[in-house]
């Protein structure tokens, strides 16, 4: 029972920025604003992000999980948990400050930002628990992309 409540926390945490970002996802005016920006032209359609970000937050969900049920106590946990906490913050926050306030050269600072902590977590992650590792890296490839999606729009606009 104890290890069902830790998956159950895991991915309830790395669904987070899923749930909070579902308010500012492009829908009516900010859906205009979206469709109004020049875009790179190998911007996906609008629903593989939402089957990409669904698959990348459950990976992130069963690595935290992984990262929970280690025997391994001490620092190199804690700076796990705190780096996991802090991308996870980065990126809820680039949803509002993209979508939400349109505010594109501070949301690809932030893109940029995420996208370092999460390589850092990611090696973090590697001396706990290397499975949790390696269900970082599409996460973190994922992340290159859209950094260069955002980065594409920031130039263009």
């Amino acid at each position: 029972m104890k290890k069902i409540l830790k998956f159950i926390c895991a991915m309830f945490f790395a669904f987070l920025p899923g749930f909070f970002g579902i308010m500012f996802t492009p829908s009516g005016a900010s859906d205009a604003w979206y469709n109004a920006l020049n875009k790179s032209v190998i911007t996906p359609d609008g629903w593989i992000f939402g089957v990409a970000w669904t698959i990348l937050y459950a990976l992130l969900g069963l690595a935290l999980f992984l990262i929970m049920n280690t025997a391994r106590s001490g620092s190199g946990k804690t700076r796990a948990y705190t780096l996991f906490g802090a991308q996870m913050i980065l990126n809820g926050l680039w949803t509002y400050l993209f979508f939400g306030a349109h505010l594109i050269g501070v949301a690809f600072a932030v893109s940029v930002a995420l996208l370092v902590i999460s390589i850092w977590m990611m090696r973090s992650f590697y001396s706990i628990n290397r499975g949790a590792s390696y269900m970082v890296v599409p996460y973190i490839l994922w992340l290159g992309f859209a950094t260069y999606l955002n980065g594409v729009i920031l130039y263009l606009n």
